[in-house]
């Protein structure tokens, strides 16, 4: 299983910074579209959805409703302004704060939704929806005259949400005592989010020196420490989702490393958070 994964993570990391830096905007947005699809035929599942025929329906349903959205930004996604962006970012982070107290009361919680399709479908949606704009939007932002700006914005998250969950891990090995979320991830523990905590902020510094990011430290900071605390609550909610599904991985799609879901599930929440603070709320890039 170790080497599977090793394997899998020399193929994707690759990919992923070739992605990011090598394609354009429409072309990012494209291939973001395509992971957004797979991870919504995953999210059928832990929606009720068990037929292949259901399964594939839905994410194609999903595929349109974002390509039909990409179409009526008159295919320019770069501005966080749009109607459709900001009301996608905005939604997002209502719906982490639902997350939040689902998480918190589950499984009490799961009373009201565990048998309705259609609001897990929903909370698919509101997952999915603006993990895809928050991807686009900050992949494009100044584009025209720095290519890269809106790369390396990317990559920056994604190192403090992979490192987070490297520390998390590692500190949580070591010194974890006091659960995090029993009753929905029993591995995880508080001395592991301080660990993911301290390891992102190394990243952050590490980082901001090698790319001079053009933000003030205390907007980074604060932008920053709640991406990572989104990121933990997408893992958080993921599980929850799983345990009521009762499935291990949401696919198997990635050799040694589940599903896509799997891989994006503490993104799916730390992008679009951290792009409606950077650009909506303190209105920084």
């Amino acid at each position: 299983m170790l080497k599977y994964r090793l394997i899998s993570a020399f193929v994707m990391i690759p990919v992923v910074i070739a992605a990011l830096f090598l394609l354009p905007p429409m072309g990012f947005a494209i291939a973001t579209l395509i992971v957004c699809v797979l991870a919504a035929w995953e999210w059928a599942q832990l929606a009720g959805f068990k037929t292949h025929f259901q399964r594939i329906g839905l994410a194609l349903l999903c595929g349109v409703l974002l390509a039909g959205m990409l179409l009526l930004s008159a295919g320019n996604p770069v501005d966080s302004h749009l109607p459709i962006v900001k009301i996608s970012l905005w939604a997002a982070l209502g719906w982490w704060i639902i997350a939040l107290l689902l998480v918190l009361s589950y499984p009490a919680s799961a009373a009201f939704w565990r048998n309705s399709k259609v609001l897990r479908l929903v909370f698919g949606l509101l997952t999915i929806v603006p993990f895809f704009w928050g991807m686009v939007v900050m992949r494009s932002w100044y584009y025209e005259t720095q290519q890269f700006a809106g790369a390396i914005w990317l990559l920056y998250v994604m190192c403090l949400v992979w490192g987070a969950d490297s520390g998390a891990y590692m500190f949580g090995k070591k010194f974890g005592k006091h659960k995090l979320a029993p009753k929905v991830s029993p591995g995880k523990t508080w001395e592991g989010v301080i660990g993911g905590l301290v390891t992102s902020a190394i990243i952050s510094l590490l980082f901001s020196s090698w790319a001079a990011l053009d933000v003030k430290t205390t907007t980074l900071l604060i932008c920053s420490v709640l991406a990572v605390l989104a990121s933990v609550l997408g893992d958080l909610t993921e599980s929850m989702f799983k345990r009521e599904a009762d499935i291990k991985d949401s696919s198997h799609l990635i050799p040694g490393h589940g599903g896509i879901l799997d891989r994006i599930d503490s993104l799916t929440a730390a992008i679009p958070i951290f792009s409606c603070l950077m650009l909506l709320v303190f209105s920084t890039l």
